[in-house]
């Protein structure tokens, strides 16, 4: 079930549908035309038939086997190898999954080697089907339109981090405690985005440099020039979302050390009001245990005590008590312990 789809095309036209990798070898070797054939995930036996076929290099076979490759173009002799990283945004997960497509370019074959579920590649090969003028330039009509497809892909991507972003914004006024782990999660993602979109810019120029040396024609220029303006604004549009997540961070850490600081503060000045009241309670308690001293003193009932018998003693007693209370008293307030 790895051979999505397999045609043979003559002069921009879909000739034959071979219905096995044998049949479309030797319908190419009979006939003049391109090949285009549509792999999903395939074993090494299908690959290294593909391979010992076309006449691929083993660095190239050997990085289609083992995926998992970077973005990259490489050529080798008259034929191409680009890796493409296409990405979707899946909404119920609210996170972007990237793929990895291989394509195999050759003089009169392509050959994509789909790791994911995306780029829509039914959709290219209809369009193109759709347009035989452009599908008659050849194999190289077949790479442009699919990084066009790959770059198209990547605005839904766009749009579903700008949803992201607008909701951490909310989050993160909002003190939620998960912002910070979701900012970062979403950071990965666009600096993931980043990578896929400024290779396939490199890979675009890649292919530019080689307009005039191996003759590719003006409407393919036009069209591919097109793709990589395109491609610079969804670039453009990635970096200024890692700002803006860097920023989040920023801001992140500004509002938790603020918050720090409000509770610090508030700690501060509830100690600082619980020791007022403590030398509030201290102070009182100095100024009603001097009578109590006094009263205490005179109230052990021994015989032998000065003033005992003298007939001002209570009354002395009694001012005693309260000239030191006022006088306690005068010295708390004076000190704003009361």
């Amino acid at each position: 079930m790895s051979l999505i789809d397999n045609a043979i095309y003559v002069g921009g036209r879909r000739m034959a549908n071979p219905e096995t990798l044998e049949a479309t070898f030797e319908l190419l070797r009979s006939q003049q035309g391109m090949a285009w054939i549509g792999l999903y995930r395939p074993d090494v036996a299908e690959i290294c038939a593909v391979a010992a076929e076309f006449e691929l290099h083993q660095s190239a076979v050997d990085d289609a086997i083992a995926a998992h490759q970077r973005p990259k173009l490489e050529r080798y002799g008259s034929t191409l190898f680009a890796v493409l990283r296409p990405a979707r945004y899946v909404q119920e997960t609210e996170k972007v999954e990237f793929g990895e497509l291989h394509v195999f370019v050759g003089p009169d074959f392509v050959v994509t080697i789909r790791h994911a579920e995306s780029p829509d590649l039914g959709r290219v090969r209809r369009d193109l089907e759709a347009d035989a003028e452009l599908l008659r330039a050849g194999p190289e009509s077949v790479l442009y339109a699919i990084i066009d497809q790959v770059v198209d892909e990547y605005a839904p991507v766009l749009r579903g981090l700008e949803d992201d972003i607008d909701e951490i914004e909310d989050q993160l006024f909002r003190g939620e405690a998960t912002v910070s782990r979701r900012i970062y999660e979403l950071a990965r993602e666009v600096i993931e985005f980043q990578r896929a979109t400024h290779s396939l810019l490199n890979m675009i120029a890649s292919l530019e440099d080689g307009f005039d040396k191996y003759g590719v024609e003006h409407e393919l220029q036009h069209r591919l020039r097109l793709v990589r303006a395109h491609c610079a604004r969804i670039a453009e549009r990635a970096d200024s979302f890692r700002a803006i997540l860097q920023n989040a961070l920023t801001v992140h850490s500004t509002l938790i050390s603020q918050r720090q600081n409000d509770e610090m503060r508030n700690l501060a000045e509830t100690s600082l009001a619980q020791s007022e009241e403590v030398k509030k309670i201290s102070g009182w308690a100095a100024i009603l245990f001097a009578p109590t001293v006094v009263g205490t003193i005179y109230g052990m009932n021994f015989e032998h005590m000065p003033e005992l018998a003298w007939r001002f003693g209570f009354p002395s007693a009694l001012a005693a008590m309260a000239l030191t209370s006022l006088v306690l008293y005068v010295v708390f307030k004076r000190r704003r312990w009361l």
